[in-house]
Formats: C-alpha cells, structure tokens, sequence
C-alpha cells in the first residue's frame, strides 16, 4: 500500500490508533500520512471545500490549528471587496505574513494579481502545490522574509499581515508591538506601499490601544465571532480614504439565517439610564454576542435598539417589546425574583433543570447551581445579575428566539 492509498483509505480513522499500528505498513511514510490525515480531519471541520479538494496538501498541526476558518476567510474577501471598491482598483494585493494560505485563497479572489509571502520554506512548497487545484491561478508565490520585502516591493492597492503572536519561547503575545512583524514600526512603509492594509490579529488584543497605536491610520476595525465565540481582530489601515473610525461586530453563525452586524462610531452615544426591575413586568432580556461583548460597545447597543441596561456592568439589556433582529440572544423573563429564601423556593416551582449564567454576581455558576439545587439542561435560563441599586436577582427566562 503508497502512502496515498493509505491516507484515503484511513483518513477518517484514530490517529493514535494509526500510529500505533506503523509496523502493519512498511511501505508508508507515517509521520507524513498521520499529519495528512489528521489536517484533512481538521480541514472537514474549518476548511469543507479543502477538505473535498482531491491533492489538497495540509500542514503539520499547529498551522492547521491556527489557520483561519472558511467563514472568517469569506469574511475577508468580502471586506477586501468592499474596500477595493471604495478605492477605485482591484489589480493587486500581498500577502505578507502568507501561512498556509487560506486568508490568501480567498482574499486573493479579489484582484487581478496576488503575491503570496511566506518565510517558511516547506509552507511555500505546500502552497505552491494547492493553489491550483483550488483553482487560483492569478498568484506568485514568494519565500521570503516580511520586512524585508516589504522594502522592496512596487506600491500595491492591498497589504495583508497577519503578524506571530508567539514570542521567541512559545509564549503568546497580546500588545501589537510584540507581534512579529512589528506593525507599529512597519506602519509609515505600510501606508506608503498599499492603498490600504489590513491587519488579522488575535481576539485578545486590546483594540482601543492598538488603534491608539497606529497613530489615527484605522478606519475600521471588525470583531468577528463564528458560532459565540470571538475568532479575530480586523484593522483596515489607509491614508487614502478619510472618515472616521466605525466598529464592526460580527457574529458569523454557521447557519446564515442567525448571523448578525452591529456597526457603530465609537462614542456616537450617550449613557442609557439603567433600568428599574419589576418583578410584575413581564419583560425581554437580551444577551449581546461575543463581538459586541469584546467591543464592549453597551450604550450603543442601548441607544441603537432602545433597550435599558440592567445596570453598568451587567452586560445584560432589558425591553417592555421583543427587539428584532437583536445581535445576540434574546429571551422572555417569566420571574424577577432576589436571593431571599422565600422568593426563591416560590419562583423555583416546577424547576428542576436551568440553564445558569451569572453576569456581575458575587457566586460562580456553579456555586449557584449547588445553592438552588437545580441540574444543567431545559429550556429555562436564569441570569443571575445586580442591578444598578446593588440587588442580587435571578431573571427566570425563556429563549425568545
């Protein structure tokens, strides 16, 4: 049995196991077969149209782990789009920091002609390799180091960097200075060679700062979550575009019909007065998603959807109406009751299981559960928060939509 043959034949097997079965295939090449096969597994899951790709060629692990999802890559060809657009050109873009190559195959689709970058030798020739069965044929391929040669190209209409976030011992990094290449030092030759840039960088960041950083060159920045969890920090970079600074938040679900956008200027917005809490009111109450959480974006979101804060810190928003197309979740409140002994054995009736979360709360949610004796699961949710006057209250709800 090849090495190909072995990998279609097992790929949908336990590595481990694979590994510890080596001695039954001589003629295989395994350390290379076990990264193929565990890639195309990984790829099923984050790349579907690689991973039905016949010839596909993946990477060791740690590349495949970091490399972008199809959602978040769509994401950036369609954002490459849109600003290409707004400058008048589509012919060229680079991809300085290339990886393997998935934020290129995709942001690449928007122009003419697209140069791919990467330092690492054996990603070159793995990207070399894939880029036509993906059917990209408008790219070069070039190893070479970033910066230097950032300083030698022709001035391109984009510049594409996703800078390591790993230091010299493995240990991850969350300023924009220590990222390699150090953007903030790049950044005059940035904006003299692209007529944008864009910058793909770890949800983690700091986004205030690192506008700060980058010394009034941002013009947009985009948060984007896929399913509830934050995925990625976007900077558009440009000198050729004045306006001011917007803030997106997406959250890309993987079923199309729930995905949500919240756009906003920073500071556009007054404080929203906190709301009272009626335990007779029968009221919504709404979650922000991950982006808008990490944006931390609240008083627009209050203002833009005419809901009222629990209080400054609970992250969580009430309305006497359903707020339709709310980016997050969105749930009835059937009880309002506080932590006395009384109200909680009364609002519990019939409650056996709860979905908890506990948002500005002095117990962990698993404290709570112990506490009010309640199993995981069901189709009730209880926020446990405080409200603007320092009450402790459980909001007894269920999912609006």
């Amino acid at each position: 049995m090849t090495t190909a043959e072995f990998i279609r034949e097992y790929r949908e097997r336990d590595i481990r196991q694979l590994a510890l079965q080596a001695n039954r295939f001589p003629d295989v090449d395994m350390p290379y077969a076990l990264d193929q096969i565990q890639g195309w597994q990984i790829a099923r899951r984050k790349l579907p149209k690689w991973a039905a790709c016949d010839g596909v060629i993946f990477p060791p692990h740690l590349s495949m782990e970091q490399c972008s999802s199809e959602p978040t890559a769509q994401y950036k060809l369609n954002l490459a789009m849109e600003w290409a657009e707004r400058v008048g050109h589509a012919s060229s873009m680079t991809d300085l920091t290339g990886g393997f190559g998935v934020d290129f195959s995709f942001t690449s689709c928007a122009f003419a002609a697209a140069t791919y970058v990467e330092r690492n030798e054996q990603l070159c020739h793995i990207v070399e390799h894939n880029l036509p069965l993906l059917g990209l044929n408008n790219a070069t391929v070039v190893c070479a180091d970033a910066v230097e040669y950032l300083s030698t190209v022709e001035p391109q209409i984009m510049l594409f960097l996703d800078p390591a976030r790993r230091d010299e011992h493995g240990a991850k990094t969350v300023m924009l200075a220590d990222c390699t290449p150090d953007v903030v030092q790049l950044l005059p030759q940035l904006l003299e060679k692209s007529r944008f840039t864009m910058l793909k960088l770890s949800p983690m960041l700091d986004w205030h700062k690192a506008v700060d950083d980058l010394q009034g060159a941002v013009r947009e920045v985009h948060i984007v979550s896929v399913g509830g969890e934050c995925k990625e920090l976007l900077l558009v970079l440009s000198t050729v575009v004045e306006s001011e600074l917007k803030v997106y938040c997406a959250d890309l679900s993987t079923a199309s019909d729930t995905s949500s956008l919240f756009v906003y200027t920073p500071g556009s917005s007054a404080p929203v007065a906190n709301s009272k809490l009626k335990t007779q009111n029968s009221k919504f109450v709404h979650e922000p998603n991950a982006s808008i959480m990490k944006a931390g974006c609240f008083d627009e979101l209050a203002a833009a959807y005419g809901m009222s804060p629990v209080s400054r810190n609970s992250h969580l928003f009430l309305s006497d109406e359903p707020v339709e197309d709310f980016p997050g979740r969105s749930f009835v409140v059937e009880r309002v009751t506080t932590m006395n002994k009384g109200e909680l054995r009364k609002a519990l009736v019939g409650i056996e299981k709860a979905n908890i979360a506990t948002r500005n709360f002095p117990l962990t949610v698993a404290e709570l559960r112990k506490r009010l004796k309640i199993k995981d699961g069901g189709d009730v949710y209880i926020f446990a928060t405080t409200t603007a006057e320092g009450e402790h209250v459980l909001l007894i709800s269920r999912k609006y939509r």
